[in-house]
């Protein structure tokens, strides 16, 4: 017998809902390494997205209060955005910063891509650190949200975290990732390795 773990296989995936660009729901049919069959396993495709750590020169992090609809209230949350089909994440990460803040920055670090949902997959998120920003422009929000531009220092986004201003997983991921330079470095390094 062998430790080895193995993925699905997939059989069968049937489309049920196609609400593009932003939503499509499929029903597949997965079997199990033992051989077990199991119909229906709904996967959900939404599209992937940037989330940015964003430093100024002099250390503030650039950060964004707004509504968002899926926790039902107004949070602190990165300069984040969809890629676009076809484009590659850090492109889509620095068209998104320059959009919704204004601010751009020339020294990046790929902190890897992450599935958000762990069985029905949902979208992927691709993480960034960027340092340096500079604002060159307005932003060009262009869409429903209504977002405001703050800065602050780490310290800050700590408190923030206490006082429960955060309302979605990957914010505080990004957050833990980046206040524990030995996990950023090895995100760093995974997504390098990854890219190769």
């Amino acid at each position: 017998m062998t430790d080895e773990q193995k993925p699905w296989d997939v059989l069968e995936s049937r489309e049920l809902l196609d609400a593009s660009p932003y939503l499509k729901l499929r029903a597949e049919t997965v079997q199990l390494p033992d051989g077990r069959t199991v119909e229906n396993f709904y996967q959900i495709d939404q599209p992937d997205y940037a989330l940015m750590y964003v430093e100024t020169a002099d250390g503030q992090v650039v950060m964004l209060r707004t509504y968002k609809h899926g926790a039902r209230r107004v949070s602190l949350t990165f300069p984040a955005g969809a890629i676009e089909p076809g484009e590659d994440p850090l492109a889509a990460a620095k068209r998104e910063l320059l959009e919704e803040t204004g601010y751009a920055a020339e020294d990046w670090t790929a902190l890897g891509g992450f599935v958000v949902g762990a069985n029905s997959k949902g979208s992927t998120c691709h993480m960034f650190h960027a340092k340096g920003a500079r604002k060159l422009a307005e932003p060009d929000h262009g869409d429903l949200e209504d977002m405001r531009i703050e800065l602050h220092s780490a310290r800050e986004l700590i408190d923030a975290a206490a006082r429960g201003d955060y309302a979605l997983l990957p914010v505080i991921a990004m957050l833990g990732a980046m206040l524990m330079p030995e996990l950023r470095e090895g995100l760093g390094m995974a997504a390098r390795t990854r890219s190769v």
